[in-house]
């Protein structure tokens, strides 16, 4: 017999030692589920916390008070509010007393509830403010001095909320004529310190007189109190007096004592002073800030080094409400001392960096390092004061150093605030924001994400800024002398779509959405639109997925080049709508919503309308759903007569649901569409009084549309001119310039339909009528009809449009036919831009010869089925 191998021999190991290292470790384990098995209740205590269910609250809340357990009675107490809510009377005269009584020995989570509970009734208003005075009051103040520091502050909120609402009566004899023994030395600490912010809070209730004979000498006392925590809360309080006691008072009383105050031994006393001066700098006029507040301001920035990182803390984070208090009385030295100052600060602890491991550094450093990184963070929040201060033309000369400086920052905290204030930054700059360009580029590409969410909050106001801004004169593009914005705009986002945070990169895409208003059309196209797609069809995150659709639609409608927008359309329709993914025919969907939104209800008929309706057919019932949510939006794009064909077939789709849907949910949502359906009323052709600003708004949509075929032919003719493209710029302003609230202006033509003779009666009309002449498939995709409006257009325009009619019929025939509504097989990846290939497209005139002669072609078929 042959022996086993060692492996074997180890894993049949039964040895001594082994056995007791098993029997450990199940000892270890019971230990553990120990506290489990006591943690659960015996027969007994389960008895004894049983309450019988015939007992109104009321009663159930004295039983619990008076025999229950201590988490019974927090219960009862923290319900309080409630009961007075239900019976105010019973719980004041039953109740109440329990409570009164279980407050004299209760626990810490007990005392906490109660301060809130007593909170919540006096902010419901239950009862009245005498009941409350009369009931309530003396609880509180009973209170106010308990042992725990945390018990202690929470009725001290209670107090000063209920002083806010007390008649002056009350607190005269309640409050206030107590408070003269509970201020003085040979009170404890806890009753000083709570008598401080008392004081702070009753003297906006009393008029002036009271407040210097009664109130202002308990003050002063208080701020040469012996122990430092008083004297620091009450110099902290001097603000809230100095409001209530007006000008003359605070010069004569308050500005002394922050003044002696301001020399104390104590940092933290120092410290509270030099705050409150600051935020009392407006009360004070010129002579006191000159005289005054200015050599204290100078003593403690020069002494700043020298003390606690703490003080230099505060003193940073209040340097632009000084700069700004005292701005006009600098002299220039002053003044280039200040900013010597500020900027000594930005840097503060840079020098000090030798890139050793931060296991190597004591403790006592790297605590030091961190308030010095609160230093340089306090002076990137106050850098749009500064900016103010020296003036924006003096920006480059003074301080661009310095925003480079914090820019690049080696801490996130730091960069993060600089981002947050590069809009205010770049309002300030004005003309001269091409300045910090570079910066902007910085930040983008940040490795820190936090520092990109902070820019993006502005992100379409900064880019429109820069865009508009710079010492250039040219009416072109100011972000064409910035090449590094577009590549940094698309890192930016790939970093966050590779990053776990979601939102930020759902933020990022909404606020792509500026961009057609700030860089060129073809730029978009080339290096933005292809990513919308991909993050449409591939991304997991459907709030992304979302955005990324909405900045797509917007990209299209502002798209410049007919031929990219067909593209695009196709695209949509077939790697989406007709996708083997029915999650992507979701965000087809999605997207048609968008659509509807932001293009006008003929854009809609035109290429989506057929598209979306024949999603009835699909075999996932969630896109069947999610189109009877739509289908009420869908039938708000249709106007009558010119839409009734449509109309004919969205409820012959509507009804095949009705007659042949089998899921019970899509079944319920369709009933509830179509009773919806039934209730909408339909929007005319002509103007209708209620629907008279949706209308007016459609007809905006629409002309602009017309305006971009108009844009692109005019680009054509200049390049062929003069052989440059148009700028985004002029395109604009020309946008701009012709927008009108309720008419169309005679430069465009207006389509009417029906036969019409006439002859353009001017050369502009000639121009006009080539133009559109030229656009064989332009007119036809964005025909639309204005009803009464056509007259606002003029004779002479109506001429021109209709001799033109004859040519772009002949030229669009072979063009429109309805070879788009044959099925075309989908694919879920996506797949390259084919201009060449067909669109679905529906036309609202439903007698227009063209539509005639392409109903009558052998190869036009429905998508589906005939409808």
């Amino acid at each position: 017999m042959h022996p086993p191998p060692p492996a074997a021999a180890a894993a049949m190991d039964f040895s001594q030692n082994s056995l007791f290292g098993y029997m450990e470790d199940l000892q270890e384990l019971t230990i553990i589920e120990r506290p489990v098995r006591r943690s659960l209740k015996t027969p007994e205590e389960i008895e004894r916390l049983t309450v019988d269910e015939d007992l109104s609250d009321i009663e159930r809340a004295v039983y619990l008070l008076s025999a229950g357990q201590d988490i019974q009675g927090t219960s009862v107490i923290a319900n309080l509010p409630f009961l007075m809510r239900q019976n105010p009377a019973e719980t004041l005269r039953r109740v109440l007393p329990k409570v009164r009584e279980v407050l004299h020995v209760a626990g810490v989570e007990m005392q906490l509830t109660a301060a809130v509970s007593f909170l919540t009734i006096l902010q419901e208003e239950s009862v009245s403010i005498h009941t409350y005075a009369h009931s309530f009051l003396q609880v509180i103040l009973l209170h106010l001095e308990h042992r725990d520091a945390g018990v202690s502050n929470a009725w001290l909120e209670t107090l000063l909320s209920v002083i806010e609402v007390l008649p002056k009566e009350t607190l005269r004899h309640e409050i206030l004529n107590p408070l003269v023994s509970k201020a003085q030395l040979s009170q404890t600490v806890q009753s000083r310190f709570v008598s401080c912010k008392i004081l702070g809070k009753l003297t906006n209730k009393f008029d002036a007189h009271t407040i210097k004979r009664e109130i202002l000498p308990l003050v002063k006392s208080l701020c040469q109190d012996v122990e430092y925590e008083v004297r620091s809360c009450m110099c902290r309080q001097l603000e809230n007096i100095a409001q209530g006691i007006g000008t003359e008072l605070t010069k004569s009383v308050v500005l002394p004592e922050l003044i002696e105050l301001s020399r104390d031994e104590g940092s933290s006393v120092r410290l509270a002073a030099f705050e409150t001066l600051v935020n009392l700098l407006d009360i004070f006029d010129t002579d006191d800030r000159s005289q005054t507040i200015l050599p204290l301001v100078k003593s403690f920035c020069e002494k700043s080094f020298k003390a606690d990182e703490s003080i230099l803390i505060s003193l940073s984070f209040h340097l632009g409400k000084l700069c700004h208090g005292l701005y006009g009385i600098f002299t220039p030295d002053q003044h280039l001392r200040f900013l010597e100052f500020y900027k000594k600060l930005c840097t503060l602890g840079l020098q000090q960096e030798n890139g050793h491991n931060e296991n190597q550094i004591p403790p006592q450093i790297l605590e030091q390092e961190k308030k010095y990184i609160s230093v340089r963070k306090n002076c990137a929040y106050n850098f749009p004061a500064m900016i103010v201060f020296v003036d924006p033309k003096n920006f480059h000369m003074e301080l661009y150093s310095t925003f480079f400086c914090l820019c690049h920052d080696p801490e996130v905290p730091v960069r993060y605030t600089i981002a947050i204030c590069f809009y205010e930054v770049s309002k300030l700059l004005d003309s001269g924001v091409y300045l910090i360009h570079k910066e902007l580029i910085t930040l983008l590409q940040d490795e820190s994400l936090e520092v990109l969410d902070a820019l993006i909050d502005h992100l379409p106001e900064i880019l429109e800024l820069m865009s508009n801004g710079g010492e250039s004169t040219v009416q072109e593009n100011k972000l064409s002398s910035l090449p590094d914005l577009i590549p940094a705009l698309t890192a930016a986002e790939q970093r966050a779509a590779a990053s776990l945070k979601w939102r930020t990169h759902e933020k990022l895409l909404q606020k792509y959405a500026c961009l057609p208003h700030v860089i060129s059309s073809d730029q978009i196209y080339y290096r933005f639109l292809q990513r919308m797609f991909t993050i449409m069809m591939t991304n997991n995150v459907l709030p992304v997925q979302k955005a990324a659709s909405r900045t797509l639609c917007i990209f299209l409608r502002y798209n410049r080049k007919q031929e990219q927008r067909y593209e695009v359309i196709q695209k949509l329709i077939e790697q989406l709508g007709q996708g083997k993914s029915y999650w992507n025919r979701l965000r087809f969907l999605d997207t048609c919503e968008f659509i509807i939104e932001i293009f006008s209800k003929s854009f809609f008929c035109k290429y989506f309308f057929l598209p979306a309706i024949e999603l009835t057919h699909d075999p996932v019932a969630n896109v069947r759903m999610k189109l009877c949510h739509l289908l009420p939006k869908v039938k708000s794009t249709l106007k009558i007569p010119a839409d009734k064909h449509l109309l004919q077939q969205l409820e012959m789709c509507v009804r095949k649901l009705l007659c042949q849907e089998k899921d019970k949910d899509v079944l319920a949502m369709v009933k509830r569409t179509v009773l919806e359906l039934d209730r909408m009323e339909m929007s005319m052709d002509a103007f209708q009084k209620k629907f008279y600003e949706k209308d007016l708004l459609d007809q905006e949509k629409e002309r602009e549309e017309l305006l971009l075929l108009e844009m692109e032919q005019l680009e054509k003719e200049k390049q062929q001119n003069e052989g440059r493209p148009m700028s985004d710029k002029t395109f604009e302003k020309k946008r701009r310039d012709t927008k009108t609230p309720a008419t169309l202006p005679k430069s465009i033509p207006v389509p009417v339909p029906g036969p019409s003779s006439g002859t353009p009666s001017t050369s502009k009309e000639v121009k006009k009528s080539k133009l559109i002449r030229s656009q064989s498939f332009n007119n036809q995709a964005f025909h639309a009809k204005y009803g009464n409006l056509d007259k606002c257009a003029g004779k002479s325009s109506t001429a021109a449009y209709t001799s033109s009619v004859s040519g772009l019929a002949k030229t669009s025939i072979i063009s429109l036919t309805d070879d788009s509504f044959r099925t075309r097989n989908a694919s879920n990846a996506p797949t390259p831009f084919s201009p060449n290939a067909a669109l679905p497209s529906t036309s609202r005139g439903a007698g227009n010869s063209i539509d005639a002669k392409s109903s009558g072609s052998k190869d036009t078929q429905p998508r589906k089925a005939t409808l």
